[in-house]
């Protein structure tokens, strides 16, 4: 991508959708508005993914952690 005012090549992110060089740090394409790849951030795989009828909220009422493992995510507290 280069800049339209003084024709310097530009880093950028590669829609994989519609090919189109979005400015470096986008989180959407500019031309069709699909969501860039985050470098560094790795797509979640379905083992990963919870399933929010299965989760076991924390029992103090003030926090907003769920339990896994026998801790809350949040406040550290054992179930």
């Amino acid at each position: 991508m280069k800049c339209p005012y003084c024709e310097k090549e530009l880093q950028g992110t590669v829609c994989r959708e519609c090919g189109i060089v979005s400015p470096e740090g986008a989180n959407f394409c500019m031309e069709c508005g699909a969501r860039l790849a985050v470098p560094g951030v790795e797509k979640v795989s379905e083992e990963e993914v919870f399933d929010l009828d299965d989760r076991v909220l924390c029992p103090d009422g003030n926090c907003t952690g769920i339990i896994i493992d026998g801790k809350c995510t949040e406040c550290g507290k054992a179930l």
